[in-house]
């Protein structure tokens, strides 16, 4: 009988959480979270531009819009997690200047998609890129650069949910720092791995993690079985990334801003969600895919310019000299029938006739 516990309590065994999320290279500090949203932006970065000149689009294009995309987003999704926790930032006994750490509270999505979405607007004007085209070229990386995000917050033990027994339950452990002081994000597991209360809890940010993947690969699919165009895929993205955030977001414990009694990404999802859905059924009106080859086609050098006037020379002076008949005065006289004359001879081929 006590085998049989005791393999029933391998195999409901939850799984463990890192014992920190920081490393420090002499005073440099190698934040998992950081390395985690760099390495889903170049993802992201890499397979748009794959499919993208797969579409006809150029080489480059990706790259050179994302020198606009990524900062804006960066800053578009810190500003949407300050706006919405500005109560962690700002008031009595807070310091401003915390906004600034992006480390310390992380990123909005929501605030990342609308600015980078600017950000992307000025990039693909600037290389003749229809916008909407160039979002259903990135849309499965973006959708994965999100799932790699979501590794990081696993180093940072955060955005878990509620207490479960289920196998996959996460440990969260207690961290503190060199000073012996409580903290989570920058400090270190003690040697005896104390959890919180509550712990083994949810692992929110590992459902959003697997939820995302299968949206890549919905997107995918549906991109190559309809051959979507004019945003349809990118639509088909936030439309199955929100309706997952939508029930992940309910099961999640961290402080969050609440309206009616709902955490507020859980409202701004089922916005989204129904905005996604509106355009994609109008988008499909618009037609097929864009022809990315022939909208971000070089001007020919040519074209525009007037046709050249003929050569001089090449003009006969009289239009009628061709139908003119040969008369009798020009006919060589005192020529025996029969007998060619030495100058109806084929004339011999010269250079300039070359």
């Amino acid at each position: 009988m006590s085998a049989v516990v005791t393999a029933s309590s391998v195999f409901l065994a939850s799984f463990p959480s890192p014992d920190r999320g920081v490393w420090h290279l002499g005073p440099i500090p190698i934040r998992a979270y950081a390395l985690c949203i760099i390495v889903g932006i170049i993802v992201a970065i890499w397979w748009g531009e794959r499919r993208l000149v797969a579409r006809g689009g150029q080489a480059g294009t990706v790259i050179d819009v994302a020198v606009y995309a990524v900062p804006f987003g960066l800053v578009g999704g810190r500003l949407y997690h300050v706006i919405t926790d500005y109560d962690r930032y700002f008031g009595e006994g807070k310091n401003p200047l915390d906004a600034l750490k992006i480390w310390d509270g992380g990123l909005g999505i929501w605030g990342a998609i609308a600015l980078g979405a600017v950000g992307a607007l000025i990039g693909c004007r600037r290389r003749g890129v229809p916008l909407p085209a160039f979002a259903d070229a990135v849309a499965p990386g973006i959708v994965v650069a999100q799932a790699i995000g979501r590794i990081g917050n696993y180093f940072n033990q955060e955005l878990y949910g509620g207490h479960t027994d289920l196998p996959w339950g996460l440990e969260i452990y207690k961290r503190f720092n060199d000073a012996g002081i409580e903290d989570p994000l920058g400090g270190v597991a003690a040697a005896d791995h104390e959890q919180i209360v509550g712990s083994p809890v949810h692992p929110t940010f590992l459902y959003e993690l697997l939820w995302n993947l299968a949206v890549a690969a919905l997107v995918i699919w549906a991109d190559r079985r309809f051959r979507l165009g004019h945003g349809r895929a990118f639509a088909l993205y936030v439309a199955g990334y929100t309706a997952g955030r939508t029930w992940i977001e309910l099961m999640r414990t961290d402080t969050a801003r609440h309206i009616f009694g709902v955490r507020i990404n859980v409202w701004v999802s089922i916005i989204v969600f129904l905005a996604a859905v509106a355009y994609f059924i109008y988008a499909q009106r618009l037609g097929e895919r864009e022809d990315l080859a022939a909208l971000t086609a070089e001007p020919d050098e040519t074209e525009g310019a007037e046709p050249a006037e003929p050569a001089d020379e090449s003009e006969p002076e009289d239009e009628d000299a061709e139908e003119k008949e040969p008369s009798a005065e020009d006919e060589p006289a005192n020529v025996p029938a029969g007998k060619p004359d030495e100058d109806d001879k084929p004339a011999e081929p010269t250079a300039k006739d070359d």
